[in-house]
């Protein structure tokens, strides 16, 4: 899998782009407490700026546990499978009101494999 940065959507056209194409991993940090929840299985979702890169369902997302603290990373890795994504384009209720255009929550479940 390649390593691209752009805009959001799930199976739309984006920034002119073709409708499908093959899954990409994004490399992302994630800070200890919310990395130890993804992992544990608790959070299965994750809220992102959707103008930094091309998120669609299907798309594999590395986090990468970061401490702030420090400023370095752990060495600590999860990837986790985008199963759907919410945001102003693709709204659900209250997203159109509640979610600024450059974000979109993802929901995801970890790699089967994963810990």
């Amino acid at each position: 899998m390649e390593e691209t940065p752009r805009a959001s959507s799930q199976d739309q056209t984006s920034l002119g782009e073709p409708r499908h194409r093959q899954p990409i991993l994004h490399q992302v940090k994630s800070w200890p407490h919310l990395f130890e929840a993804t992992l544990s299985g608790a959070k299965t979702h994750d809220m992102r700026r959707a103008v930094d890169r091309d998120y669609r369902v299907d798309d594999i997302i590395c986090l990468q546990e970061f401490e702030p603290k420090t400023g370095h990373y752990t060495g600590r890795e999860l990837n986790v499978r985008i199963t759907y994504i919410t945001s102003a384009e693709f709204p659900c209720a209250l997203s159109g009101d509640g979610l600024h255009e450059d974000y979109c929550i993802l929901s995801i479940k970890k790699v089967a494999g994963e810990n």
